[in-house]
């Protein structure tokens, strides 16, 4: 089960669209926070029209939240909104074993796999959450602090590193 499961029997669903709203409530975003490094998730939403294909469920929607995150460099807090539109493809496992890759195209890459006759558009929202996170959230101190710390910027790296630099050190012989 995951943190934040809204299940959507297929039974249920047909190919005229239904609009859904979903939202986590405290106990879920607490778990979500903590399975996702954040400092805090103080809100978390999808809304999404859902309509079946055979076995299929599209999804089309956004997510919304409001998170706080912790800086890189000073631990400080940074308080971020988040929405993020998706479209979801549910589909069932393919078939074969269980512990072979399944190869997916470029077009597919926003395909989950359901089982046992429904989709959890819950869990869906939350991984999209995830991919919308600033990997490397920086605050307005960040720059100062890693000065400090003795660590160069990405253009002063490249400035030591280019061949300019090496000729520039060879004409002051």
């Amino acid at each position: 089960m995951t943190e934040f499961s809204r299940r959507y029997r297929l039974d249920a669903l047909s190919a005229e669209p239904r609009r859904v709203r979903i939202e986590a409530d405290v106990e879920e975003r607490a778990a979500l926070a903590a399975r996702f490094g954040l400092a805090a998730l103080d809100s978390l939403a999808a809304e999404a029209q859902l309509s079946r294909r055979g076995d299929g469920v599209s999804a089309a929607g956004v997510v919304t939240a409001r998170v706080t995150q912790s800086c890189i460099a000073t631990a400080e807090p940074i308080e971020q909104h988040v929405e993020e539109p998706f479209r979801i493809e549910f589909r069932p496992p393919p078939e074969g074993r269980a512990d072979e890759e399944v190869e997916l195209g470029e077009e597919e890459l926003d395909v989950h796999f359901h089982e046992g006759g429904a989709i959890d558009l819950g869990e869906a929202a939350a991984q999209t959450l995830a991919l919308a996170l600033d990997p490397y959230p920086r605050s307005p101190a960040a720059d100062s602090a890693l000065k400090a710390a003795g660590v160069k910027s990405e253009e002063e790296a490249r400035a030591e590193t280019s061949p300019f630099a090496v000729l520039k050190g060879l004409k002051a012989d």
